[in-house]
């Protein structure tokens, strides 16, 4: 059976309790230099690290340092490992997360969250393939065992986790595979997430996602099927933006309604889901020209590690739009 998740090292906690966490926007201050270059866009561009507010990055600095602290300390922890992986990717700081965790996974080949927690970043890095390897072996690693709560790292208002490991990574396996056009694939990674989904937020956003590869599949019935179960009146604390695009798929919203909400923003984080979850349902009935006006928005913007930013890129790059 697998171990209960260990409590976070003291470091992190007080660290966490004397700095709290904020999500981060983005910052009108100018640097001095060109920003590191992460990854490259499945359009081929090359994607630069996001420039964070100077509050934002000042906290996650710290706690990064904690996290490295408690590493330190327990070298052969890999929660420890993760917790600096996790520091370095709010930072943005994705490729120095993955060699975080691809050199804890030399130590612990058989940590399951390890390889969950580098196969997202490998979708922020738009290494689909290796992200898709890493989730499935996740996946393996955590068939018939009791699932876990996933401590958040940017907590919520209420501050309660809404998802657990194996949730995460069948959702994270969904997402790769529907990424790059394998809607079968992740299909049934989809399945398997909402069987562990065992929060409100947690179902909203993978049936968003099943609905989505349904009907990319022509299976609209099944689809509608998929989220009859949400509703209007369900307790949310993250994921309103995937609420209110499934109320958009039962008719429940004004599709338009919603896209006057978006404003004349551009940059924000609300835009690339919101963006893509209605470029994405244009593209499914038919108007190839509100779809793409929709994707090209969500691209002008500089959310790039959002996964409605990555699929805009991809619907893009395959060109369906």
């Amino acid at each position: 059976m697998r171990a209960a998740p260990r409590p976070l090292p003291s470091s992190l906690l007080l660290a966490g309790l004397l700095l709290g966490a904020a999500t981060p926007v983005r910052s009108t201050e100018t640097p001095d230099e060109p920003r590191p270059i992460e990854a490259e866009s499945l359009r081929g561009e090359p994607l630069r690290r996001p420039e964070l507010p100077v509050e934002f990055r000042q906290r996650q600095e710290a706690l990064l340092a904690a996290a490295r602290a408690g590493l330190d300390a327990e070298p052969d922890d890999p929660e420890a490992a993760i917790w600096v992986g996790r520091r370095l990717a709010y930072l943005g700081r994705y490729r120095e997360a993955i060699a975080v965790y691809t050199e804890a996974l030399e130590r612990h080949p058989q940590n399951a969250a390890l390889y969950r927690h580098r196969g997202h970043r490998y979708i922020t890095t738009r290494r689909l393939e290796a992200a898709i390897d890493d989730l499935s072996r996740a996946a393996e690693l955590t068939r018939g065992e009791p699932d876990e709560v996933e401590p958040d790292g940017l907590p919520n208002e209420l501050g309660i986790p809404t998802s657990t490991l194996q949730g995460n990574i069948y959702y994270h396996l969904g997402l790769a595979h529907y990424l790059r056009g394998d809607f079968e694939a992740a299909l049934a990674a989809y399945r398997e997430a909402l069987a562990a989904s065992t929060t409100a937020d947690m179902r909203v956003a993978t049936s968003y996602w099943l609905y989505l590869t349904l009907r990319r599949m022509g299976r609209k019935l099944e689809a509608l099927e998929a989220i009859d179960p949400i509703h209007l009146d369900m307790e949310i604390i993250e994921n309103h933006d995937y609420h209110r695009l499934v109320m958009v798929y039962r008719g429940k919203f004004d599709p338009e309604a919603l896209r006057a909400e978006l404003g004349d923003r551009d940059d924000s984080l609300q835009t690339a889901t919101m963006g893509y979850g209605l470029g994405a349902w244009y593209l499914i009935e038919g108007d190839r020209r509100r779809a793409r006006e929709l994707f090209t928005r969500v691209l002008t913007g500089d959310q790039w590690a959002a996964f409605g930013y990555i699929a805009a890129e991809a619907e893009m790059a395959r060109g369906d739009a």
